[in-house]
């Protein structure tokens, strides 16, 4: 595997063949990036607090309490925070902080840490695992595959004893047992499917067949589906792989399996990913994107039944990043990414403006919007008229302070949980179409984090982000330091640094380096050319 320089920025590799170059944003003049350095090592400043709180009063526990002071051991008690930083260390530079934490890992070992102790599938792919292939691939420390090998070898069984092939919840450390959630026979999709660039990653690197075999004969569960318009039910049975249940949504446990689609057709050249993705994105388009009826701001709901819930969630804001470097890297009609390029503009801009519409500036974790109507009839009697203005759904109407004129109210819980969805599409929006818009409302985002979460020992979930105060909660997830505040980082870093044709994010915020595989691995592995 190919060791990089020290600085990624110096890093320019030819991008696989699969992969459309893609043209950044215009690198900025030197008096304007001064600025955005400023800004960059403000980002760098507030990880520094966020960890030194962790390493000083949480490690090796899982995640700190920043209230507190406090921890708490939520994901198998191996020191997620530390495997979940590890790449935003490397990527802002942070060589010291980096190599302790190296060090911490080379005689630690994924043991049991309780008696008949069950890990979670899902969690432990894309924080333990994901953060292990990506400082890896960005350090080329080789105790990180060492460990990331080991890992992928007690996750294995997850897939071992399902009829479908279809991966179980949670799996015994020690004997390779398997359980559902709460005695359920069935997955969620996001949870079954969001395993491939991890794993196909690992097999690259360790020429392991069964981590490609298993995680692909699991993708082929879905493919076989053929679900109708492209959407994916949320419950799938394990025992034989079929779906149930009539609720469909791209938010919460259904995210990142529609991110993967794309993510995997970028990260090795999946055409069949890749087409499945272009098929989902439609149905979404088609069937799940609104508008509001007074500002007109696009949001996607969820079907429960047949019926629109028109709800918008936090987790949701993934989507317009997705969908942006879609219309780039894909070779779409012209018409086709158009369409996608509005989707991902209405889209990110509802999510950001729900920040900058509530007094503390931050987002809410849910939103219930007021009901309006299918973005594609709006749509039709755009174009019908003569195109005239901008497309429905991606106006930019202002900000408003009073709730009354929201057009949508904070739902439960009113609270902003240091989730990045909102400035992963940002940043995303920047890097596709280089408008520094984009870039100033992150900047404003992260000020209001630093505003109103910052503790004595890191930063914490608030809740009644609607008012002039806010309550702090006594946590401080992982995916803070693993995705926050590395989008926010890299949205304000040179623009040449982890560019989308070189590098893969998974859903934790991990990039994976794109790759194409030889000859001889597709005929181990039964790879389709």
């Amino acid at each position: 595997m190919w060791a990089p320089p020290a600085e990624l920025a110096d890093y320019h590799p030819r991008p696989p063949s699969h992969i459309r170059p893609i043209k950044g944003p215009p690198q900025p003049s030197l008096e304007e990036q001064e600025t955005w350095d400023a800004r960059k090592n403000e980002v760098k400043e507030a990880f520094k607090h966020a960890w030194t709180g962790y390493k000083t009063r949480a490690f090796p526990s899982d995640e700190l309490m920043a209230v507190s002071g406090g921890k708490s051991d939520k994901y198998n008690g191996w020191s997620v925070t530390l495997y979940d930083s590890l790449d935003t260390m490397w990527i802002m530079g942070l060589r010291e902080e980096f190599a302790d934490a190296v060090d911490s890992i080379r005689d630690r070992h994924f043991n049991a840490t309780k008696p008949d102790q069950y890990v979670g599938f899902f969690e432990t792919t894309i924080r333990y695992l994901g953060g292990l292939l990506s400082a890896y691939a960005l350090s080329g420390e080789d105790v990180l595959l060492k460990r990331a090998d080991e890992l992928g070898q007690i996750l294995m069984p997850a897939f071992h004893g399902t009829e479908s092939g279809l991966p179980a919840y949670s799996v015994n450390v020690e004997n390779g047992q398997i359980k559902s959630d709460q005695n359920k026979d069935t997955v969620l999709f996001s949870e079954a499917s969001s395993c491939q660039l991890e794993f196909k990653y690992l097999a690259k690197l360790t020429g392991k067949k069964e981590y490609y075999e298993r995680v692909q004969t699991a993708m082929n569960v879905f493919y076989k589906a053929n679900v109708k318009d492209g959407l994916f039910h949320e419950h799938w049975r394990v025992k034989d792989g079929a779906p149930t249940g009539a609720h469909f949504t791209i938010g919460a446990n259904a995210d990142s399996g529609y991110e993967y689609l794309l993510k995997q057709w970028l990260l090795s050249g999946d055409k069949q990913a890749r087409d499945q993705y272009l098929k989902s994105a439609t149905g979404m388009i088609n069937n799940l994107i609104y508008v509001t009826p007074k500002r007109g701001l696009m949001y996607i709901g969820d079907l429960e039944s047949g019926s629109m819930v028109h709800r918008l969630e936090h987790l949701s804001c993934y989507l317009p990043g997705v969908l942006a470097v879609g219309a780039l890297t894909l070779d779409l009609a012209p018409d086709v990414k158009e369409l996608h390029q509005w989707a991902a503009h209405g889209l990110a801009y509802t999510c950001a403006i729900s920040y900058a519409d509530q007094p503390s500036g931050l987002g809410p974790d849910q939103i219930r919007m007021g009901q309006g109507n299918k973005w594609v009839d709006e749509l039709k009697k755009w174009k019908d008229a003569g195109r005239v203005g901008s497309p429905p759904g991606v106006t930019e109407p202002p900000a408003e302070k009073e709730a009354a004129d929201h057009d949508y109210s904070n739902g439960w819980p009113n609270a902003y949980l240091l989730r990045p969805e909102t400035v992963e599409s940002i940043f995303y929006m920047w890097r596709t179409t280089g408008d520094v818009k984009w870039r100033e409302r992150g900047y404003a985002i992260f000020e209001a984090i630093n505003r109103n979460t910052r503790t004595e020992y890191g930063f914490a979930p608030v809740h009644g982000i609607d008012g002039n105060w806010v309550n702090k909660v006594d946590d401080m997830p992982s995916w803070f330091l693993a995705e926050t505040l590395k989008y926010l980082y890299l949205l304000f870093d040179d623009v040449h640094s982890i560019t989308a044709d070189h590098w893969v994010f998974n859903t934790e915020a991990h990039p994976l380096p794109i790759f194409t595989w030889t000859d001889a691995e597709r005929k181990a592995f039964g790879i389709p050319s």
